[in-house]
């Protein structure tokens, strides 16, 4: 008999308990690996690199361009002064000739690359190094700028970075209780720019999830978490130091009640000036631009200055840039130019013994915004030295680019002690309608604009009032089309138009102004009067708004008795 043997069955499976222990182990490893990775800082230290030579740190940012360094002698580019600083309108460079202009409220400082020679408010001013032009960037040197704008610059050698900060700035102090790292990100897997020691100092410039932007005392920038940083102290950078500013003329118990004064040929005879009572402020028009290289051309008259003063008056004279745009982008588009003109003020000012300029620049290219400005920034720490005040005629707000959108009243506004709105010519010469030259509602709008929209001080602002009307002329043709013309005339002449005519003025709501119409010729005249009335509520705005003042256009347009309605309007002021 066969015996039968039987073998143990073979277990199944075992592989795949294998490969499933395994598979488990792994995911075991790579879950050990993946907190290791996450909870575990990197200890790489790099060299801080911010991309240039010469590093400049502002508020722990780096700039997008180094600076120039010579031994102890720092230069920073423009494109820092200007983007980080902001200070473009203080820092004028004229990349054709090399001028470089700084001004602040009382200093305007002049000098070219490459020069060593340079001058402050007319006297000389040393500097130490040029500004120099390198790879098309310009170099300014760091004295000035702290001088004119309260820079503290510090530069550590061993790091090679400069770091800059302004006057009144204010930043946090902290220590590093332990030893500690900066970063290069917000993250304790970013790399180490620097370890910091015990109680090592930091700046701190901001905070980000949980983190601070920090710089070192040496200048080194970066990262460190919040809970490995003490706040201390509140480190406030000194405020510049900085003279009295100027104060501007102001009348004592009263306004500014100034009169244009228009001068054409000749010098108008003094004697045959009426009285004006309560006018404070003579504004004779006498110099106006000559050309593009900043000449003027003077029609001063120290008769008249002479005949102003014994009355009592102040004189402001008037510089216009002739009304002429391609004269005046050339003149304002020049450094050498502008110093020209600014040159010729100063001596007319102080050899009429004028007390103020009072600018007019109209019919401006929207293009010369900005170099506008420049000038009366550069003029007016000037003027001020002197004693002499600075104001600017405005047109009021509109979409003209030629005739309101070149003004930037805003800028303007800081720089001048006093802004006259030439609140007149609502309805032009040649407006294709009838209407008021300057309706009380709209004049009341152009204040309101400007010191809403542009912050101009209502105490710098000055109304121009106008003491002419336009004699209106509408003529229908035998088509039924209607010809619009008009003519100025002054108080005396509309007075004798209603005379003649034994017209009777009625009180025009819209306008907020007397108004007369009459036919003559087969046409409508139509008037819209400046009078005692409109001259009150004028100042009545004046008073409301509490500007600085009035000012009328012009003195030869007036009757004898609106003097003493506008001054005794001026009197009720507060």
């Amino acid at each position: 008999m066969e015996t039968v043997r039987f073998r143990p069955r073979r277990k199944s499976g075992g592989w795949l308990k294998w490969v499933v222990l395994m598979s488990g182990l792994l995911a075991m490893f790579s879950v050990i690996w993946v907190g290791w990775e996450r909870l575990s800082p990197n200890n790489t230290v790099v060299k801080p690199d911010y991309g240039t030579t010469h590093p400049i740190l502002y508020h722990g940012e780096a700039a997008k361009d180094g600076a120039l360094v010579d031994g102890d002698q720092i230069r920073l580019p423009l494109s820092f002064i200007y983007d980080q600083l902001g200070l473009k309108q203080e820092v004028y460079f004229e990349e054709k000739t090399g001028s470089i202009v700084m001004t602040n409220a009382n200093k305007v400082l002049r000098f070219k690359t490459n020069a060593l020679t340079a001058t402050m408010n007319k006297k000389e001013y040393p500097l130490r190094i040029a500004a120099e032009v390198k790879d098309n960037v310009a170099y300014l040197p760091t004295t000035p700028l702290e001088e004119l704008y309260g820079l503290k610059i510090e530069y550590n050698a061993t790091d090679d970075i400069v770091t800059v900060m302004r006057a009144g700035d204010a930043v946090q102090r902290g220590i590093s209780p332990e030893e500690g790292v900066i970063r290069t990100s917000p993250s304790i897997h970013a790399t180490i720019v620097k370890r910091l020691t015990q109680k090592e100092e930091l700046r701190i410039w901001g905070e980000k999830d949980g983190w601070y932007t920090v710089q070192s005392i040496d200048g080194v920038s970066g990262y460190a978490q919040k809970k490995a940083v003490t706040l201390t102290e509140l480190e406030q950078i000194d405020a510049q130091q900085e003279p009295a500013p100027y104060n501007a003329w102001k009348v004592i118990g009263s306004k500014i009640n100034l009169t244009w004064e228009a001068v054409y040929q000749k010098a108008p005879d003094t004697k045959q000036i009426s009285d004006m009572p309560g006018v404070n402020v003579v504004s004779p028009t006498w110099f106006e631009l000559l050309d593009g290289k900043g000449n003027i051309k003077g029609k001063a008259d120290m008769q008249y200055v002479n005949w102003a003063h014994k009355k009592g008056m102040q004189v402001w004279a008037v510089f216009s840039n002739s009304f002429e745009p391609d004269r005046t982008s050339a003149a304002l588009g020049s450094a050498d130019a502008r110093l020209q003109m600014i040159r010729q003020l100063s001596a007319f000012a102080e050899m009429y013994k004028l007390q103020g300029i009072n600018l007019d620049f109209e019919n401006v290219n929207t293009a010369d915004k900005a170099n506008l400005v420049q000038f009366v920034r550069e003029l007016t720490p000037l003027m001020h030295e002197q004693g002499v005040v600075v104001s600017i005629d405005v047109s009021p707000k509109s979409n003209s680019e030629m005739w309101s959108l070149f003004l930037d009243r805003a800028s303007l506004g800081k720089t001048v002690d006093y802004m006259m709105i030439m609140a007149y010519d609502e309805h032009w010469a040649s407006s294709s309608t009838s209407g008021s030259v300057a309706s009380l509602p709209w004049t009341e709008q152009s204040i309101k604009t400007i010191i809403e929209e542009d912050g101009v001080p209502a105490n710098k602002i000055v109304l121009g009032m106008p003491l002419y009307a336009r004699l209106w002329t509408e003529k229908t043709d035998d088509s039924g089309k209607t010809k619009v013309t008009s003519k100025a005339l002054g108080m005396d002449a509309i007075n004798n138009i209603i005379a003649d005519h034994k017209l009777k003025p009625t009180f025009d709501a819209d306008s907020g102004q007397h108004y007369v119409e009459y036919k003559e010729d087969g046409a409508l005249q139509r008037i819209w009067i400046e009078d005692g009335l409109s001259m009150k509520s004028r100042t009545a705005l004046a008073k409301k708004y509490g500007l600085a003042g009035v000012a009328t256009w012009q003195r030869q347009f007036s009757s004898d008795d609106i003097w003493g309605t506008i001054n005794q309007s001026l009197k009720q002021l507060p």
